[in-house]
């Protein structure tokens, strides 16, 4: 059975004086004060179900600290792995002296640590930073950027050669499984040659070029679906892996026929898709396109954040599709109110959020100064109570940009390549746990 903390602490647990050392034993005196945030973390590992015999495996208390470990450094697993084996601050840091965690258990280990319990952890985070009088959320801003998801560039010929890439391997998985040769065509050679052959050949040849490609994506999913219909019917000796198997094989055979549909759309009818219908991968089948003013293309999610004085991240709200600034304006505000139970005094705003009933609903709640970096035809007088106080919060509210970028370049928030929607957002709240710890320790 896990247990949720080690009752026996080393002797060993020293952690030496220096800048990365003092901000390492400050945010290990906050988990250990905190109680709550490794029973959150508990609950989730408890869905991991493993047997109560045998082994303890690794506490939750070590889990939670090799996760952040892995966001504060930007360590991939086998290089974690590495360190929590070399060095010696790591070790104390984490508390794994008697064993160190491979790859693989690092990767299940954090990755079942649910978005909402690194939410919560955020939530004791603010909590620590009002007692400590370092961010009470008085004066915010609010601005929007963007996190990619883990997938090339999607075009129809590569989601095509991709559907017929996992179609034959879950063709080959269901060999395996049924200990039955089929007769089948593994037709990713010809595809593969048929999509590069569209990636270089002239407009004028591409869509005999797609019509083959199409022809072979179809008959490669028939191919899989009569399959999976012979083993529905006759079974195969494991019930289990069968079933995993069986779930994979519908998720794939639905995706793949919305690429086929849409590559008939848009090559063959010349019908434009929107974008929320669109698919971009087969494999993040969860990421939406967004486009930021006049930059470029930008394949995963959009993210809305607030920041205070401290360089605290005070929220986060992770959008579904594309919706403009000024469409979440109000959600934002009513977040902060909802986080200190009690509005802001003075906000400072990206220029998208303006807009003259954004601006009313934000008085109705009692925020006394907001202030837009673009005035889109409102006039200072009714945002802010002097042209004084509308240039601070004008140059307040740059500062998000560079908390923006350290989230990025020093704490991976740029891209994420966990896969699945959950562990998305579950990615992008850990790299903002761990940079609101490092900013809390420093401040202490």
């Amino acid at each position: 059975m896990r247990q949720k903390t080690d009752l026996q602490q080393s002797i060993f647990d020293i952690i030496p004086e220096h800048n990365i050392g003092r901000e390492l034993k400050a945010i290990s005196d906050f988990i250990d004060q905190c109680s709550t945030l490794v029973e959150r973390v508990h609950q989730d590992l408890s869905s991991l179900n493993v047997k109560d015999t045998g082994r303890t495996g690794f506490t939750s208390d070590q889990v939670l600290r090799f996760a952040f470990l892995k966001q504060y450094t930007g360590f991939s697993y086998r290089e974690l792995s590495f360190y929590l084996q070399d060095s010696e601050t790591f070790k104390a840091f984490s508390r794994c002296w008697k064993k160190s965690p491979s790859s693989s258990s690092l990767q299940s280990l954090i990755s079942s640590i649910k978005a909402s319990t690194w939410e919560h952890i955020n939530r004791q985070i603010l909590e620590r930073a009002v007692d400590s009088n370092i961010e009470k959320g008085r004066v915010t801003r609010t601005d929007s950027t963007i996190t990619e998801t883990h997938i090339h560039k999607p075009t129809d010929n590569e989601l095509l050669l991709d559907s017929v890439r996992v179609m034959a391997r879950l063709l080959k998985q269901a060999e395996k499984l049924s200990k039955v040769r089929f007769s089948w065509r593994n037709r990713i050679r010809v595809c593969k040659k048929l999509s590069r052959l569209i990636r270089f050949s002239p407009k004028k040849d591409h869509k005999k070029l797609y019509r083959q490609l199409v022809s072979h994506t179809e008959k490669m999913w028939f191919q899989l679906a009569d399959i999976q219909t012979f083993m529905c019917t006759f079974g195969v000796h494991d019930e289990n892996k069968f079933r995993t198997w069986s779930e994979e094989v519908e998720n794939y055979l639905d995706l793949a026929w919305c690429v086929i549909e849409q590559t008939d759309w848009r090559v063959f009818k010349g019908i434009k898709v929107s974008a929320k219908d669109k698919i971009f991968s087969i494999f993040e089948d969860h990421t939406d396109l967004i486009v930021k003013g006049n930059r470029q293309i930008q394949y995963g999610h959009k993210l809305n954040l607030t920041t205070g004085k401290s360089g605290l991240v005070i929220d986060l709200v992770i959008e579904d599709g594309n919706p403009t600034d000024s469409q979440t304006t109000l959600k934002m505000l009513q977040r902060q109110v909802e986080i200190y139970k009690r509005p802001p005094r003075q906000v400072s705003l990206d220029g998208g959020y303006a807009s003259k009933a954004n601006l009313e609903h934000a008085k109705e709640l009692g925020i006394k100064d907001v202030a837009f970096h673009k005035k889109r035809g409102l006039n200072v007088p009714d945002m802010v109570k002097s042209n004084w106080v509308y240039k601070k919060l004008r140059a307040f509210r740059a500062g998000i940009e560079g908390n923006i970028a350290t989230l990025k370049d020093r704490f991976n928030l740029r891209r994420c390549n966990w896969k699945g929607l959950d562990r998305f957002k579950a990615y992008v709240w850990s790299s903002v746990v761990a940079y609101n710890l490092v900013t809390l320790a420093r401040k202490t």
